[in-house]
């Protein structure tokens, strides 16, 4: 691939303190501040708080470091059907050395945004930006404040936990109610714990907690888990979480919760069954907002709506001419990859003078769960609603040589067909390195790959991938393996 190409003259003239000022250094905010650059405007990005934002500090991965903690104790405590000789006596996690090594990671990462932008040249300003007109930011630090003038801005901030409406519900970290936030800077790990919601946080950190030791009660109010997946998926997975010790409760919700000298005292409704359970802590699972207050956006003529910065479209400008918005801030598709994406898509827009539009037609969705969840572009339910008349392709892994071999033969693979002109329209998958895996759906779908070209992809043997494969041929009609 050839080196982007970098502007014979800069965008912006003296005036103007950068070409491009890039509010939020979260995933979305840092790469398309270097990628400006690297497209040859000069950049300042913006930062009230910590390099790297919600998912490097607090999100994706601060809890992927706690989850491959409790996946390494779970493995050691299975070793013995490998042949394995332990030491008597029960393996336990030392909580405060797997935080440390958790906070280790985090520091590593944020100081490796740090090198990238003084490679790349990006200027870094710590501080809160508040709009005083379209080319001017006043950033606040400690009290001190300072403007900083661009031809260009992207709206990058990302977004925050909210706490839910549940009657009975107030205090912090303290009291025992916990965010996703609190989770990963955790002091202790409860005898007890509720977490409402059973999304992608709320089934992370219910696998976390289990495996340390926590008893665990997860709250869904819709019928399966993970419900922005393939409903298979979530349905799996509660049976595997299950199995692993989590209480799995959906169609289901906390109506009310009570203060009490020990915790909480929480009742939850599952269709219609009344039941009070007794817990440590609550954690909150759910329930993200915009991080748009005080900004002075609207002053500027950037429209909001309840979820967020409006865009014209998928160019990702705002009702503002030099004001564009990337990731969580919209209100749209909140991963970090998808900031990052659109966020490349803006560079080029602003820098190069395209006019790119987003597609989002293959974005990946993962959850690290052990077994891991990951599905890219339509669900069977959501083709099936478009009007496409379907075929079905499943795989397990169990008999496959490299899930036997390394005991990791829970999951699936599931594929979506269009029976019309055989096009690939989705691929979903429950199973051990599934996240890793899933990137062959994105290509299959990016390059409108048919199930004749799939099925003829050589896969190589042993691995877990054959079941994706083996998958493809049972959509085809000619599955190996299948019983």
């Amino acid at each position: 691939m050839a080196a982007p190409k970098t502007l014979e003259k800069p965008l912006s003239n003296d005036n103007f303190d950068a070409d491009v000022v890039v509010i939020g250094a979260g995933p979305g905010g840092y790469v398309t501040a270097i990628r400006c650059a690297q497209l040859g405007a000069r950049v300042t990005c913006i930062e009230k708080e910590y390099l790297g934002g919600t998912c490097l500090n607090w999100g994706c991965i601060p809890s992927k470091a706690m989850i491959a903690a409790v996946e390494r104790l779970q493995d050691v405590n299975h070793s013995g059907d490998f042949g394995v000789v332990l030491p008597k006596g029960d393996v336990t996690m030392d909580f405060e050395k797997m935080m440390a090594r958790k906070e280790k990671i985090v520091q590593t990462q944020r100081g490796g945004v740090g090198y990238l932008f003084k490679k790349n040249k990006v200027t870094h300003v710590e501080g809160f930006a508040k709009f005083l007109d379209q080319n001017t930011v006043e950033v606040e630090k400690d009290g001190k404040k300072s403007k900083v003038r661009g031809k260009n801005f992207i709206l990058a901030m990302g977004s925050s936990v909210i706490y839910l409406p549940i009657e009975g519900l107030k205090g912090g970290r303290d009291e025992g109610v916990w965010t996703s936030d609190d989770a990963v800077t955790a002091p202790f790990v409860p005898k007890r714990m509720l977490v409402v919601g059973g999304g992608a946080v709320g089934v992370e950190f219910s696998y976390v907690f289990n495996g340390l030791g926590a008893k665990v009660t997860l709250v869904e109010m819709l019928p399966n888990l993970i419900p922005m997946m393939d409903e298979e998926l979530g349905k799996e997975l509660g049976k595997l979480l299950t199995r692993q010790g989590v209480d799995v409760r959906t169609g289901a919700m906390t109506q009310k919760v009570e203060k009490t000298k020990t915790g909480w005292k929480c009742t939850v409704n599952q269709a219609g069954k009344v039941e009070e359970i007794e817990v440590d802590v609550i954690l909150l699972g759910v329930g993200r907002k915009a991080n748009t207050d005080g900004m002075n956006l609207e002053k500027v003529g950037v429209k909001l709506h309840k979820r967020g910065v409006e865009v014209v479209d998928d160019g990702l400008k705002t009702h503002a001419p030099n004001i564009w918005a990337i990731g969580d801030v919209t209100g749209r598709i909140q991963l970090a990859h998808t900031a990052m994406y659109e966020g490349q898509v803006v560079a080029a827009n602003i820098v190069e003078g395209k006019d790119l539009k987003a597609d989002y037609k293959a974005v990946p969705n993962c959850v690290y769960t052990v077994p891991e969840v990951a599905g890219v572009g339509l669900t069977e339910s959501e083709a099936i609603s478009k009007g496409y008349e379907v075929k079905i392709g499943k795989a397990q892994f169990r008999p496959f040589g490299k899930p036997m071999a390394t005991g990791h033969q829970d999951g699936f693979v599931k594929v979506v067909i269009d029976k019309k002109y055989g096009e690939v329209l989705g691929l979903h998958m429950i199973g051990s390195h599934v996240t890793d895996m899933v990137h062959e759906g994105v290509v299959a779908l990016n390059l409108e790959a048919t199930l004749e070209s799939m099925v003829t992809s050589i896969h190589a043997h042993p691995t877990m991938s054959e079941a994706i494969l083996e998958a493809f041929e049972d959509a085809h009609g000619q599955a190996i393996h299948k019983a």
